[in-house]
C-alpha cells in the first residue's frame, strides 16, 4: 500500500480518443497501471495511475489536454468478501472520507489492485498500516 499521483485527464468524448491517449502512452513508454472513466454530455474523465506521471502530464499538456494531478492510495489486498468493508470501516473510524474507488480482479486471482481517493491519504496510509 502506497500514496501515488493519479492524473485525471479530460478528453472530447469522442470514439477514437481513448485509442489516441493509448497509443501516446505507449510512444512515451508510460504503463497504465490503473485507468477509470466517466462521460458527460461533451467530455470523458480519464483517471490514471502510472508509472511515470510527469512523463504523462507532459504528453497530455503537449498535445492541449487538460489534466490534474491527485494523491491517492494504491491498495494491494486479498481478493475475498469482506476485504473493501475492513478498509472502509478503519479509515471511517481514522475520520477519513473515500471520495472515491477504483478496483478491477480477475475471479480467480487472491489479490487485487485498488485506487482510493481519500480526504487525507497520508492519515488513511497511516490508519491502514496501524
Amino acid at each position: 500500500m502506497h500514496i501515488a499521483k493519479q492524473l485525471a485527464i479530460f478528453l472530447d468524448n469522442r470514439p477514437g480518443t481513448l485509442a489516441r491517449l493509448a497509443d501516446a502512452m505507449a510512444e512515451a513508454e508510460v504503463n497504465i497501471y490503473a485507468i477509470s472513466t466517466s462521460d458527460t454530455v461533451d467530455h470523458s474523465v480519464v483517471r490514471m495511475v502510472v508509472s511515470d506521471y510527469r512523463k504523462a502530464m507532459h504528453v497530455f499538456e503537449e498535445r492541449g489536454a487538460l489534466v490534474v494531478e491527485d494523491d491517492v492510495l494504491v491498495i494491494e489486498g486479498s481478493n475475498k468478501p469482506g476485504s473493501l468493508a475492513h478498509i472502509a470501516h478503519t479509515l471511517s473510524k481514522a475520520k477519513v472520507n473515500i471520495e472515491y474507488c477504483y478496483s478491477a480482479t480477475g475471479p480467480k486471482e487472491k489479490f487485487g489492485l485498488m485506487v482510493m481517493r481519500v480526504s487525507d491519504a497520508k492519515k488513511a496510509l497511516k490508519a491502514l498500516n496501524s
